[in-house]
Formats: C-alpha cells, sequence, structure tokens
C-alpha cells in the first residue's frame, strides 16, 4: 500500500492513504448518529406487523367502503324478516350509493361530502323517522322503561313476581345500572329525538371514540370516526338499538389509556363504567390488570383495580345491596337462560344449540363458556399481553368464545371483537423507544466524536 509522510512539530508520521479520510468519515458517522433519519429509526423500532396499522382516510378506501355498505344495505331491505332493519335498508342503499359516486367524482373535498352523506342517509335520516314513529328494538323500549322505574320508585329491575305476570321476556332488564342513564332523557320528558335512547347511545359512542383515537395518537381521527358510524356495523344499530355502542367505546378508550405511557387510573375509570353497563365488559377488567402486570408491576395494578370498582361500586353497590334478587335474576340468571322465561336471544351459535336441547345441554354450554374463560386466563398468566395492541386481540378472542358459547346469543354481539380489531388497526404499533437502544445509540455517539 502506498504511503505518505506527515512531518509533525517533533519528527515524522507514517500512515496509509485513507486516512486522508478519517476526519470526512468521522464527520458523517457523528452526522447520522446524532440525528438518525425519522424513516430509519421508525423502521428499526415498527414491530413487524406495522403494515397492519391505518393512515388517513383514502379516496379509494373511502369508496370502496361505501360501495359494500351499500351492497349490505341493499340486501338488508331485499331479504330481512325484520321490518325495522328493513326501513333502516331502503334509507341507506341510496345514501352509500350517492356517497361513493360523490367521492369518486370529486378529489378535492369529495371524502368529506361523501362521509356528510353517508350519516345522513345512513343514520340520521332513518333514525328521525323511526324514533318518530316510535319504532325501536325491543332493547331500547327495556331502558326507556327501566329508566322510568328508577325515577318512580328507585330500582330498574322487576321482581320474579311482576314479570312471569307478563309472562314477557322483555320485560326483564338484563342491563346493569350505568345503561339506565341513556333513559333518563325519557323518564324526565324531554321532547321528541332528544328523549331517544338511541339518539345519546350514538353521540356517546362518536365522543368516545374520538377520544379514543385521539389517546393513541390514530391518523385522522375525526374522518375515521365519522366513516366508522356511518358503516352497517354501526349505523344500523344506532337506527334500531345501539346499547352495546357505549361500552365498546369505553372499553377502546380504557385500551387506549394503556398504551405507551400508561395512564392506570384512567383506564381503571372508563372500563369500570363499561362493567356498569354491560357484562360483557367484564373480561377487559381482567385482561387490562394482566397487561399493567406484566408491564409495571403490582402497583399500577392496584390504582387501575381501585378505579374501576370504585366505579362499579358506586354504580352497582346501592341497587345489588337494596335489591339484591332483582339484579341477580334480570342481569345474571336471565343471560344464562335460567329462568322461567327464555330471552329471544337466538343465533344458531354453538351455545345456543346446546341449550335448546334441553336442561343437560343448557348445563354443558355453560361448562364450556366457563371452561373457555378459564383457559383465557390461564393464558393470561402463562403469556400475558405484551401491549394495549396484545390485549385488545386477547380480548377479542375471549369475546368470540364467550358470544359462541353463550345459551343466549345473536350474531350482533360480535361486533365487539370486530370493533376490538379496528381499533387495533387504527391505533396502530406502540414505539417505544427501548432503554439498551438508547443507551447503545450514546455509545456510539461518544466512540465517534
Amino acid at each position: 500500500m502506498a504511503v505518505f509522510r506527515i512531518k509533525g512539530p517533533s519528527e515524522g508520521v507514517t500512515r496509509p492513504r485513507v486516512a486522508r479520510l478519517a476526519p470526512w468519515l468521522g464527520l458523517i458517522l457523528t452526522s447520522l448518529t446524532a440525528a438518525r433519519s425519522p424513516t430509519t429509526e421508525a423502521a428499526r423500532q415498527r414491530p413487524t406487523s406495522a403494515w397492519l396499522s391505518a393512515g388517513p382516510v383514502q379516496r379509494r378506501w373511502l369508496v370502496a367502503v361505501l360501495a359494500v355498505s351499500g351492497v349490505f344495505a341493499g340486501a338488508t331491505a331485499l331479504f330481512t324478516t325484520n321490518a325495522l332493519h328493513r326501513i333502516w335498508g331502503v334509507a341507506a342503499v341510496g345514501a352509500y350509493g350517492l356517497a361513493a359516486i360523490v367521492a369518486l367524482a370529486w378529489k378535492s373535498r369529495g371524502a368529506d361530502l361523501a362521509l356528510l352523506i353517508a350519516l345522513s342517509g345512513a343514520v340520521a335520516g332513518p333514525l328521525m323517522w323511526l324514533a318518530a314513529s316510535g319504532q325501536a328494538q325491543p332493547e331500547v323500549v327495556v331502558i326507556a322503561r327501566s329508566a322510568d322505574l328508577l325515577v318512580r320508585h328507585g330500582d330498574p329491575y322487576q321482581s320474579q313476581a311482576q314479570i312471569t305476570q307478563t309472562g314477557n321476556p322483555n320485560s326483564y332488564n338484563p342491563y346493569l345500572p350505568a345503561l339506565t342513564l341513556f333513559g333518563l332523557p325519557h323518564a324526565l320528558g324531554l321532547p321528541g329525538l332528544s328523549s331517544d335512547p338511541r339518539l345519546w347511545f350514538g353521540l356517546s359512542f362518536a365522543v368516545m371514540l374520538i377520544f379514543a383515537l385521539k389517546r393513541a395518537r390514530a391518523p385522522d381521527p375525526w374522518r375515521w370516526t365519522a366513516l366508522i358510524i356511518a358503516t352497517p356495523a354501526i349505523a344500523l344499530p344506532i337506527v334500531v338499538g345501539g346499547t352495546d355502542l357505549p361500552v365498546l367505546a369505553l372499553m377502546c378508550l380504557g385500551l387506549a389509556f394503556l398504551r405507551a405511557e400508561p395512564r392506570p387510573i384512567a383506564a381503571g375509570l372508563a372500563l369500570g363504567a363499561a362493567c356498569a353497563m354491560k357484562a360483557t365488559a367484564w373480561p377487559a377488567l381482567i385482561i387490562a390488570g394482566a397487561l399493567l402486570a406484566a408491564s409495571g408491576g403490582w402497583r399500577p395494578v392496584a390504582r387501575f383495580a381501585a378505579a374501576a370498582l370504585a366505579v362499579c361500586a358506586a354504580v352497582i353497590g346501592p341497587f345489588a345491596a337494596l335489591w339484591p334478587r332483582e339484579v341477580v335474576q334480570n342481569t345474571i340468571m336471565f343471560p344464562l337462560g335460567l329462568t322461567r322465561i327464555k330471552s329471544q336471544a337466538a343465533s344458531p351459535l354453538l351455545g345456543h344449540l346446546l341449550a335448546q336441547t334441553g336442561s343437560v345441554g343448557r348445563m354443558v354450554a355453560i361448562a364450556l363458556l366457563a371452561a373457555a374463560g378459564l383457559a383465557v386466563a390461564a393464558s393470561l398468566v402463562v403469556r400475558p399481553p405484551a401491549d394495549a395492541r396484545a390485549a385488545a386481540l386477547r380480548l377479542a378472542v375471549g369475546l368470540a368464545l364467550m358470544f359462541t358459547l353463550a345459551p343466549s346469543t345473536r350474531f350482533g354481539y360480535f361486533s365487539y371483537p370486530a370493533a376490538l380489531l379496528v381499533w387495533m388497526w387504527l391505533a396502530g404499533p406502540e414505539r417505544r423507544a427501548r432503554p439498551d437502544e438508547t443507551r447503545s445509540d450514546r455509545t456510539q455517539l461518544a466512540a465517534v466524536t
């Protein structure tokens, strides 16, 4: 190798020719290490499932979603035997079609106008029509009646003797007391649409979903919220029923508070409120607790549990203490099919098919349901969720098993696991800088400089 001599103050020093590049190489390496490219850094930290995360609402995806929604609405209008669903389908199919055309034809502002058209034609219009004509699914009537009972008698539940006299399964109130709050506008005599629980179900879902997406730093949360509400999965429940919507939104909000830089108390308050509405949210408490225990120890678990239990105790406690038999019969025995009058919830899923065979089959279904719950609980011990996305996935699987094996079930309950999976996609992977990586980066920088 050729060499050259650099004369110092006292003597000559022999170095290779490549030494001429040393100052420049040092400067380049220092710059790359001190100010790493955001794209490279994000790619290094992003998990292998990062391609599943959503970006801003894109026009081509919006057109596709609206087109599929229009096909679903048209099929509902043609083939359903439910009169309320048919009314929604007739109103929604034209709205989806027009919205898709607008989004496709107008590139600049077509997406926003398309969302407005879809929300107006698939949600607001049919909801106002059904509310004005007094048409709703039985659960809306149950919520309104429970609020009337709460205002008049202080108890939202009827006794078994009162229900037996009616012979009507809709005389049961299978919901926990917090959901009764959505019927208070009706009980207090508010006029028109403002007294309908469906309006408040939908508004609470929208507000809490926006907060959940903002907390998770999801892109374009307002448009995604509008698109989600405009799809049949949410629009149809809002128009005809909607008791599950605030529970769904609170579960997503609770999970959002468990992402990077978790806030256990806020998560406990959100999930505690969901658990005070419907028992379908109870598994979320266990899974969230397992996540906090695995990532932060028992101290955040204690704060989370204290907040959740405080909400449940404040909302459910007084009724459970004063009317324990009515609460158990309405919210536990009736959903499990253990009362004389059976629930009308019936979809050809495994739990319901087993229950239809008789008392033995019903007990087998309940045993399978308990076994599935124990299996999910065991998985939390063997391999607890590492982050909020993993917790959402575990919760979606657990709820899917529960709805499949429950003696009284509906296909509509699968909106829970579906919504959790959509929330996972919108929230995207959690990007947390690992301490060992930070120390390594600093060591490399010091070595170069």
